[in-house]
């Protein structure tokens, strides 16, 4: 079974189809599809289809792109939220959390100032509820890395990891995954590629983000988690082993990292 951890099923690029989506990677082997919320207004949208796709788990979160637009308020929301979501097993992780520092206005100064304090304050809850998080980390990993350590979750998934060697053991010693999918396929991702060959594979999970990061054979299309799997044999090929022992060890890391997730899968 091939678990996808970051993947965006609520997003308006599935026309509607999400349930549709997750079924068709179902059939494809995908037999977990995490989904990590971006804001307040949607987190009700992912706990529904947590619940009604056989195959899908969530996250609750802030995401650093929506944090212009996040008050305080939200933070007390998200703690009262994430307690709630306790008791259900469907919900696994914080997230999607972190900093952007990719877009102009995002790097304002008292835009960084406040992406850093809604990143900080959700690292508490995620301390205060013992859950690892699921945290964006574009042009940011150091000081993702540097707030992780003051305020260390119970693990946490870097996703789309794009840093370097030194970066990835750095979240690596604070008990994180890094997060691999459709970046890897292109042949000019070098970087990409060498960390996804050479880094543990027992650091290594598998991703979409779907609608986006499409792979190299769906570029420019909307990507949609049925593509783990090729995106897997991909990642296979380039370390020397199997598809099925990929599978199997992305698998257990994605297990590790999520304990909640594991519970919910009886593994």
């Amino acid at each position: 079974m091939w678990i996808d951890t970051h993947c965006h099923l609520d997003a308006r690029e599935f026309g509607g189809d999400s349930l549709g989506v997750a079924a068709r990677a179902l059939e494809k082997g995908v037999g977990m599809i995490v989904i990590p919320a971006i804001e307040r207004g949607n987190w009700d949208a992912v706990r529904a289809l947590g619940a009604a796709a056989a195959n899908a788990a969530y996250a609750i979160g802030i995401h650093p792109i929506c944090v212009p637009r996040a008050t305080d308020d939200d933070l007390v929301a998200m703690r009262e939220a994430v307690r709630a979501a306790l008791d259900d097993p469907n919900f696994v992780a914080i997230g999607e959390v972190g900093l952007d520092f990719f877009i102009p206005a995002l790097r304002e100064p008292a835009m960084r100032d406040k992406q850093v304090h809604f990143f900080r304050e959700q690292l508490k809850i995620a301390r205060e509820f013992a859950l690892p998080i699921l945290t964006h980390v574009r042009k940011s990993q150091d000081q993702v890395l540097k707030h992780v350590r003051q305020i260390p979750p119970a693990g946490g998934i870097a996703h789309a990891f794009n840093g370097s060697f030194q970066q990835a053991q750095g979240f690596i010693d604070v008990g994180f995954k890094l997060g691999f999918g459709g970046n890897l396929t292109f042949t000019r991702a070098l970087q990409i590629r060498r960390l996804a060959e050479q880094l543990p594979l027992s650091a290594i999970v598998m991703e979409t983000d779907a609608p986006d990061i499409a792979p190299q054979w769906v570029h420019p299309g909307v990507n949609t988690p049925d593509q783990v799997p090729g995106i897997g044999a991909v990642l296979a090929q380039l370390r020397g082993m199997s598809n099925d022992d990929l599978r199997d060890a992305t698998t257990t890391s994605a297990y590790d990292v999520m304990p909640r997730l594991r519970a919910l899968m009886g593994a």
